[in-house]
């Protein structure tokens, strides 16, 4: 395992509900503290710029470093925790697995569950189960009271419990918090390529770890009032419709490349500024894909209209699994998405971006 690859394990295991993302920044500050100035806004995204030969045009790219979390509402009279999500959640992709809830005291491990299936009838056994009919099982029974043993309080913060495991295929990764740990670990080895780089960017970049995505895009508000950007990239997620149930024939695959999203995620591109990007895709050999999602927003979305309006592009990994305890992406894609935004960096200079936002 390559020290690239340790970095993505520490960011992938490391819990960072919405709200709760400190050690995640702290993570990025460690990396980059040596090469950028770094600061934090006061919702706790991480700014880190890195000085270029001119001050402007300002770059900013961004992965955010929430994962999608509960947290508790309350411990009911027999042991049992009650919670609510925080993100985007199904069900059916919750049942049985192993959860950390953070107290002031320590961590708790539980395991969320459900009533007994053995007790429902032949009409309930295949519904899908409400969120209000499950709970976490922290180890209850007749001769241990959860209420009196553990200081489980409501508001405290509850991450999925997954170890980084690299797969039979070497190139697959699988953990949990791919989103948004894999487009963090994408800015913090772009900066870093940055600043070894022969090649100086005429520009101003600034690699950013927003806060708070996956409740409304709320990081990339704040951060983008701090930096002003120009031109922004939002790495994230997007959709693997590799598997069996999606249509075949689609681009957006496991390792086919990093996704230039044309189209969805709150973002609406400057065609100009997308055709750059996939004409420097092309140009640099840079396997990739044109990408679109039907839902969902992206940091991109909100960044785009920050002041006067930014040149915003949403740039995808097409990942497997998204909002679980358990997802899958390729590491040629990361590489690729690494390359794309050091390439990126380097022709985006004044006039370039100048001759980009002209109508």
């Amino acid at each position: 395992m390559n020290a690239t690859t340790r970095f993505l394990k520490r960011l992938s295991e490391t819990d960072g509900i919405s709200g709760f993302e400190h050690e995640v920044g702290g993570l990025v500050e460690g990396e980059l503290g040596g090469i950028c100035e770094i600061e934090r806004d006061n919702l706790g995204s991480v700014i880190c710029k890195l000085p270029g030969e001119s001050d402007g045009p300002r770059i900013m790219i961004c992965g955010h470093i929430d994962e999608v979390g509960f947290i508790v509402q309350q411990v009911t009279d027999d042991g049992y925790v009650k919670f609510l999500p925080v993100g985007g959640w199904s069900t059916r992709n919750m049942l049985s697995q192993k959860v950390s809830i953070a107290t002031r005291k320590g961590r708790v491990l539980g395991v969320i569950g459900s009533a007994d299936p053995w007790d429902f009838d032949d009409q309930k056994i295949d519904k899908v189960l409400k969120m209000k009919e499950l709970f976490i099982d922290v180890g209850q029974s007749v001769d241990f009271d959860v209420k009196e043993h553990l200081d489980i309080r409501p508001g405290d913060p509850i991450t999925p419990v997954s170890k980084f495991e690299i797969m039979s295929n070497p190139k697959m990764f699988m953990s949990k918090a791919w989103d948004d740990r894999i487009g963090v670990g994408i800015m913090v080895e772009a900066l870093k390529r940055l600043a070894k780089s022969k090649r100086r960017h005429h520009n101003t970049v600034y690699g950013v770890g927003t806060a708070q995505e996956e409740v409304g895009l709320r990081g990339a508000k704040t951060s983008s009032s701090s930096v002003r950007p120009d031109v922004a990239f939002a790495v994230d997620i997007c959709g693997a419709f590799d598997t069996p149930g999606h249509d075949k024939g689609r681009a957006d695959r496991a390792g086919n490349g990093v996704g230039v999203m044309v189209c969805g995620g709150g973002v609406f591109p400057n065609p100009r500024f997308r055709d750059f990007m996939i004409e420097l895709c092309e140009e640099k050999k840079i396997r990739h894909f044109l990408g679109t999602i039907p839902r969902g927003g992206t940091d991109a979305g909100r960044i785009q209209i920050a002041g006067t309006g930014v040149l915003a592009l949403y740039i995808g990994i097409a990942t497997r699994y998204g909002h679980s305890h358990n997802s899958v992406i390729h590491r040629d894609d990361f590489d690729n998405a690494v390359k794309l935004m050091v390439e990126a960096c380097l022709a985006l200079d004044a006039e370039t971006v100048t001759r980009l936002k002209t109508f």
